[in-house]
């Protein structure tokens, strides 16, 4: 295996997410949404611009280099004039990890003398425009556990030179990185944690702009403001499957709406789109839209992609057209609503039928 990664659509591909397969509707009861027009959208000079979803996933964009070192676990006394950045580049750990294993907290205040406990392990130092999914395609380690490990939190943008705690467990069964790498999958929390691109520290975030303009590859999306709004419904239709576990044990993160393919998507509350694509092979054509305080939708199995991540979108806006992509067995939209990256019943949160 090389000690670099480079991840066009056909390295990892497909990147699978692993979500759920929708269950077969029985006499499910429809729900209306509050009446709306929904008339084919007016290929305008936005809807032109609208085909330029972006062709690859932010994550294939920078070559991700496996240059981690083994730090073994020792104590440091501080010096004068020294910061916990500095205690980190001298012993190759990672700053954040160093604060979270002595109780320090910002803006971690040192004293001369005060021992430090340096946490031991494999530490990944990363690159400006690296995204955490790439990194962890890089080690072949399911990049939620980095997460853990980390303690990484929202708006999960990484820093240039943050050193990363790489968890060293393997899959049950596999020995090798060869095997790892064909056991790697990602889901959309993935992409919602690890699939903004790092920045250097302090770096101005990039405006959120209402047209479909591509974001640059290293630039993370800029992060929403509190939401305080509510959700509408993404499309009208018969529900064919609901949020929870089907006949077949699997459980839906979402609900599944029946609806025409060509059928208009709308946003359901204002927001940044921090994904637009159809790489991912179990939704096809996917959109996620950050609303701000931790609230997150997303829409999939859409035949056409009609935003870019970055975009700054509002309530009802056309994002794309629904479909039967990726694993649909029928033409409908695969809904989702979650909150601090766990998924919500979208049901208790839309107006009522």
């Amino acid at each position: 295996m090389p000690s670099s990664l480079r991840l066009p659509s056909c390295t990892l591909g497909p990147l699978l997410l692993t979500a759920c397969i929708p269950q077969q509707a029985d006499r499910q009861p429809t729900y209306a949404p509050a009446p709306m027009p929904t008339p084919p959208p007016s290929l305008g000079a936005d809807a032109a611009t609208a085909q330029l979803a972006e062709p690859e996933p932010v994550w294939t964009a920078q070559q991700v280099v496996a240059n981690a070192r083994t730090v073994p676990e020792s104590h440091y006394v501080v010096q004068p004039g020294d910061t916990l950045r500095g205690i980190g580049n001298r012993t190759g750990a990672g700053s954040e990890m160093i604060a979270r294993a002595n109780g320090l907290t910002p803006p971690y205040q040192l004293q001369a003398g005060q021992q430090l406990r340096i946490p031991g392990g494999r530490y990944h130092l990363v690159a400006e425009g690296e995204t955490g999914i790439a990194i962890a395609a890089a080690y072949a380690i399911p990049w939620r556990r980095i997460v853990e490990a980390n303690g990484l939190e929202e708006p999960y943008v990484l820093r240039r030179g943050q050193r990363l705690l790489l968890p060293d467990a393997l899959p049950a069964g596999a020995t090798s990185l060869e095997q790892r790498a064909a056991a790697f999958r990602i889901d959309i929390d993935d992409v919602l944690t690890g699939g903004q691109p790092a920045t250097r520290e302090n770096a101005p975030a990039a405006a959120a702009s209402t047209r479909p303009r591509p974001l640059p590859a290293d630039k993370p999306i800029a992060q929403p403001g509190a939401f305080a709004g509510s959700f509408a419904w993404p499309v009208p239709g018969t529900i064919l499957s609901r949020f929870g576990p089907g006949q077949s044990g699997s459980k839906n993160n979402g609900i599944d709406i029946s609806a025409p393919v060509g059928t208009p998507i709308r946003a359901a509350a204002d927001g940044v789109v921090a994904y637009a694509g159809d790489k991912v092979a179990v939704f096809g054509g996917l959109v996620l839209i950050n609303h701000g305080s931790g609230w997150v939708s997303a829409y999939g199995h859409a035949s056409r992609v009609d935003v870019v991540r970055g975009q700054k979108v509002t309530k009802g806006q056309i994002i794309g057209l629904t479909g039967d992509t990726g694993y649909a067995s029928k033409p409908k939209l695969h809904f989702e609503l979650r909150k601090d990256r766990a998924p919500v019943d979208p049901l208790g949160k839309l107006p009522p039928a």
